[in-house]
C-alpha cells in the first residue's frame, strides 16, 4: 500500500508540474524548467551520499572496530542479497541513524554514538534493517525524482511570474501577473507538500521491511521509543536539508518541527513515531 501511495504522489507530482507548465509557461517554458532541475538534481543525486556524510561530520568505521554493527549490517545484507554498504559513525549523543546512496551498490549507513547506547542487540538490528530498506528500495532515488520535479516547478512558477510583470507593462493587464503571484505561492508549497508526503510514505515502507526482514516488528517499535524519546530531549547539529534521511527527525528537540496536529503532520519529513510504532505492532499480532 505504501508503494501504491508513493507511486501515485509521484504521478500527482508529475500531472501538476506538466499542468502548470502548459498553463503558465507553455510546452517550452516547462521543458527549460524541467531540464534545469534534471541537470541540478542530478548531480545532488550523483553525490548525495558524500554531501550527506559530510555534512553529518560522519567518519568511516574501521575494521573490527564496532564489531556488533558490522555483524548485524553483514548479516541483513546477506540475508537480503546486498552488497555490504559502507558504515560510518556520527559522534553525537542523540540516538540516530540514516542510509544514503544513490544505488544499493554505492550504499553507506551512518549511526550516532546515541544511538549504540541506547539500544540493546535485538533494537539496534531493528533500525539498521530499516535503513537497509531504505538502501533496497531505492528511497534515495524516489527522493530526487520528487525533488526535480518539485524544483522545476518552483522555476517555472518564478518565471511565469516575472513575464507576468513583463506582460503587464507591456498590455497593462493586472490579471496575468495575478496569477503568477498565485501560481509562485501555490505551486511550490504543493510540491512540497506531495515530496513530504512521499517521504512520510517510505519511512513507512521502511519500517515494515525492515521488521519483515528480522521477523520482529516489536523490536523496532521499542527502539523507535528509545528514539522518540532521545530525539525530543537532545538536539543535533545537523543540516535540515538532511533530516528527511535519519529514521527520526534530529531536529525534532528545537520544537517547532515536533507540533502536533493534522497541519504539523502534513508539513512532516517523518510520520509520527507514535503512528509508526503503532503500525509495528499491528503488525507483529497481525492487525491489518
Amino acid at each position: 500500500m505504501n508503494n501504491v501511495k508513493t507511486a501515485a504522489l509521484l504521478a500527482f507530482l508529475g500531472a501538476l508540474f506538466v499542468g502548470v507548465g502548459f498553463l503558465l509557461g507553455g510546452p517550452q517554458g516547462g521543458l527549460i524548467a524541467l531540464g534545469f532541475a534534471v541537470v541540478f538534481n542530478f548531480g545532488v543525486y550523483f553525490f548525495s551520499d558524500r554531501i550527506a556524510l559530510a555534512s553529518a561530520k560522519a567518519k568511516p568505521i574501521a575494521a573490527g572496530e564496532l564489531p556488533n554493527v558490522e555483524s548485524i549490517v553483514s548479516s541483513l545484507a546477506q540475508r537480503e542479497r546486498m552488497q555490504m554498504p559502507a558504515l560510518y559513525l556520527i559522534d553525537s549523543p542523540q540516538p540516530n541513524a540514516f542510509a544514503t546512496g544513490r544505488s544499493p551498490k554505492k550504499a553507506a549507513v551512518a549511526v550516532t554514538t546515541g544511538i549504540l547506547e541506547v539500544l540493546d542487540h535485538r533494537e539496534l538490528e531493528g533500525v539498521l534493517a530499516h535503513e537497509l530498506a531504505h538502501v533496497k528500495n531505492r528511497d534515495v532515488l524516489i527522493a530526487t525524482i520528487a525533488a526535480t520535479i518539485a524544483a522545476a516547478l518552483s522555476f517555472l512558477a518564478r518565471i511565469a511570474f516575472w513575464s507576468s510583470l513583463g506582460g503587464r507593462r507591456r498590455s497593462g493587464n493586472a490579471l496575468t501577473a495575478i496569477v503568477g503571484l498565485v501560481a509562485m505561492v501555490l505551486a511550490p508549497i504543493a510540491a512540497a507538500l506531495i515530496q513530504m508526503a512521499i517521504s512520510r510514505s517510505r519511512e513507512f515502507e521502511a519500517d515494515h521491511d525492515g521488521a519483515e526482514a528480522t521477523g520482529s516488528p516489536l523490536a523496532l517499535a521499542s527502539a523507535l521509543r528509545k528514539i522518540s524519546n532521545g530525539v525530543s530531549r537532545v538536539p543535533m547539529d545537523v543540516n535540515p536539508a538532511l533530516s528527511q534521511l535519519f529514521i527520526a527527525d534530529p531536529l525534532k528537540a528545537f520544537g517547532p518541527r515536533g507540533r502536533r496536529g493534522r497541519m504539523g503532520k502534513m508539513f512532516s519529513t517523518h510520520p509520527p513515531l507514535e503512528d509508526r510504532i503503532d503500525r509495528l505492532e499491528r503488525m507483529a499480532y497481525g492487525i491489518s
